[in-house]
């Protein structure tokens, strides 16, 4: 049963157990801002953490900083809504089969991309880092129907929230593949926009982008079959 509380200024507010998306939008409207030193909820303005929950926005692809409350009101994965809780899952592939041939025919003109389903396209998208952060790759990417086809865990991606991180070094035959959150996607791109050099991004960049990988890695489990969902669209073009 839904409890009212009082603001500071005597005005009655609904408590957020049982609120409706909806009404967690329209107490946008009536709660104060925060002061300018703290960092506040996007969607209700309420003071959080540096450590903090995202929501992402499927249509825009804009992440929302939220506090938990917030966060757990778009957390149900059946749910049709714009808004979407974005999970803290890691996985990685140990037997992906990505041959230097599918690399190649791909054509990312760098050693890393990710790869996510857009419920909104309807179809895969793959994004790069480069010096204006991230750019989406314009190519067919029918070449990836055939990596799917072989690696049938890719299936685990949750779409709109998760995307599947390639790295394939000079030696193609060393590619990697883990399952991430999507916004442990834009936190890389962001790092790389600030340090990139050049066409390859420099020393730097690929001092950034082993860190990130190190850290994926010691977060990562081997998927299991159980992750797979077969009752969702999986992550094909």
């Amino acid at each position: 049963m839904t409890s009212d509380t009082s603001t500071s200024n005597g005005s009655p507010v609904a408590s957020r157990q049982g609120q409706s998306p909806l009404e967690v939008l329209r107490r946008i409207a009536t709660r104060p801002p925060p002061a300018a030193r703290d960092e506040a909820c996007d969607m209700c303005a309420e003071v959080i953490g540096a450590e903090h929950s995202h929501v992402v926005d499927i249509e825009s692809r804009q992440l929302m900083c939220t506090c938990r409350g917030c966060y757990l009101l778009f957390s149900t994965p059946d749910a049709h809504q714009r808004y979407r809780a974005v999970p803290d899952r890691y996985l990685s592939f140990p037997d992906l089969a990505l041959s230097s041939a599918d690399w190649d025919s791909l054509q990312i003109p760098v050693g890393l991309s990710f790869f996510f389903h857009s419920s909104v396209l309807g179809r895969t998208v793959a994004f790069y880092p480069g010096p204006a952060g991230v750019a989406e790759s314009e190519l067919d990417l029918s070449t990836w129907d055939t990596v799917v086809a072989a690696n049938p865990h890719l299936g685990a991606l949750t779409q709109d929230v998760e995307a599947l991180l390639v790295t394939a070094p000079n030696d193609k035959a060393d590619a990697r593949c883990f399952l991430v959150p999507i916004d442990a996607c834009y936190e890389l791109s962001g790092r790389l926009r600030m340090v990139w050099h050049g066409f390859d991004g420099g020393t730097e960049a690929r001092e950034q982008i082993s860190a990130f990988l190190d850290h994926v890695s010691q977060r990562s489990r081997p998927v299991r079959d159980s992750d797979v969902d077969h009752n969702q669209p999986g992550p094909t073009p």
